[in-house]
């Protein structure tokens, strides 16, 4: 195909403007890695969870936020007023190096962050562009505080093993590749080290979720864990988890579990990192799921929602005192994330601060669980275990090709756009300001789907 050459798109193109063609979409294909849905983003005129296609105005119904990285929507109006885009443009005219230049958008953006969504618990910050390095970076800190804390008890041995589960999904950069282990195109033939993996107890929620006594199959992967630690010893430096494994299937581990790894860790000398670059950010309820949870861990990965991505660090990275945070350039960037998303993410917490997201995002989780409990009962021979906290919901279909066929039929048919999730899994992840109506409106399009499904 000879790739045609694009018209400039002008901001606020005049009114019976002729719209851009498919080109657009096949100018990227050709050129630009990526998997684009049929649809060319009209940035202007998207409203709550509804996008529109800027080639004919063809209008979807959103369950995905661009991988969940859109926690207020399209077009809220909190993101348009003046003063905020003049904000935008100021800090969008240079690109500073944010960890050695001062500027008082990066300083807001911190203590903005630190009163929203902050632990007093973890009171270190890092800055940087991308959930992968951002986890990638949490290792770092523990690989340092590990190697240190292992010579000061007079053990002649680097902390560089980190423990990890199966199903996870932790990125796709240098030391992540190590731990992701969901779909093999993402790591396969990349070079990656040899660490402890153990199994993953994720199991469908039930009456037992919240029971203290641990099940047969996380007693098992207690075994496992105790296991490598027994064969590996301080090499172990951490163990990192995702609180809800998003990517590999929306699997839910029960707080027993994480609770008990967690002091498992704390006799080993191993510390605990939160991947928390999806389920972080408010969409359970929550700031962090690991609150959700009742766990306590010593270093947390964000991204996504927050637009910066990031660690949070303390607890016992603290024991060390010239731990990774504290010594210069042990971790560090040349941008330490952008300042134009760290005046974007600024405003969003305070949006999500005033109109009161939180409590907002746990009422509509409620309500979406009880729509897909529901549709799990009207059609039990095509989807299952309905699940989730807060906003962060999934169910299951007999297999990966039936729910590809429906996430194509809703786009196609309904204009509802939905995500697959590991091997057969459909996730949700609307905004965190979704409307009653727009949750009733997706469910009643998957609906229109099953029926269809069901009828061939």
């Amino acid at each position: 195909m000879t790739a045609q050459r694009l018209a400039p798109v002008e901001h606020g193109a005049a009114p019976g403007a002729e719209p851009p063609g498919q080109d657009v979409v096949d100018e990227l294909r050709s050129r630009v890695t990526g998997d684009l849905l049929d649809v060319v983003v009209d940035l202007d005129s998207g409203e709550g969870c509804r996008l529109s296609d800027l080639r004919d105005g063809t209008r979807y119904l959103d369950m995905t936020m661009y991988f969940s990285s859109a926690p207020l929507g399209h077009g809220h109006p909190g993101l348009r007023t003046p003063e905020f885009e003049a904000a935008l443009v100021r800090a969008g005219r240079t690109k500073p190096a944010n960890p050695d230049f001062a500027t008082v958008e990066q300083a807001r953006f911190a203590e903005t962050l630190r009163r929203v969504f902050g632990d007093p618990e973890l009171p270190w910050l890092f800055f940087i562009e991308g959930g992968g390095p951002a986890v990638e970076n949490a290792l770092k800190v523990a690989f340092d505080w590990k190697t240190k804390h292992n010579a000061r008890r007079g053990v002649p041995m680097r902390g560089c093993r980190a423990m990890h589960l199966r199903w996870a999904f932790h990125g796709r950069t240098g030391y992540t590749m190590s731990l992701t282990n969901t779909d093999p195109r993402k790591v396969r033939d990349y070079p990656a080290f040899d660490w402890p993996r153990i199994p993953s107890p994720a199991v469908d929620p039930g009456p037992d979720w919240d029971e203290p006594e641990l099940l047969p199959v996380e007693r098992d992967a207690l075994d496992a864990a105790e296991a490598a630690l027994t064969r590996y010893g301080d090499e172990i430096a951490c163990f990192v988890y995702e609180p809800i494994q998003g990517e590999g299937g929306d699997r839910h581990l029960r707080p027993a579990f994480l609770r008990e790894m967690q002091r498992l860790c704390g006799r080993h000398h191993v510390l605990t990192v939160a991947d928390e670059v999806q389920s972080g950010g408010g969409i359970t309820g929550f700031p962090w799921a690991y609150q959700a949870l009742g766990l306590e861990p010593d270093l947390v990965a964000f991204g996504k929602r927050l637009q910066v991505c990031g660690v949070m660090g303390g607890r016992r990275v603290n024991d060390i005192e010239d731990n990774a945070f504290r010594e210069p350039s042990r971790i560090s960037s040349t941008w330490g994330g952008s300042l134009v998303d760290m005046v974007r993410a600024t405003r969003i917490l305070e949006v999500i601060e005033s109109e009161g997201l939180l409590d907002h995002a746990a009422r509509m989780g409620e309500l979406l669980l009880s729509e897909l409990r529901g549709l799990a009962a009207e059609y039990p021979e095509l989807v299952r275990a309905p699940r989730g906290r807060g906003l962060m919901a999934a169910l299951d279909f007999p297999d990966g090709t039936l729910r590809d066929r429906a996430t194509a039929l809703a786009r196609q048919h309904h204009h509802t756009v939905f995500l697959p999730s590991g091997p057969r899994s459909l996730r949700w992840r609307p905004a965190l300001s979704v409307r009653p109506d727009e949750i009733t409106d997706a469910v009643v399009a998957l609906r229109a789907t099953l029926r269809e499904l069901s009828s061939v």
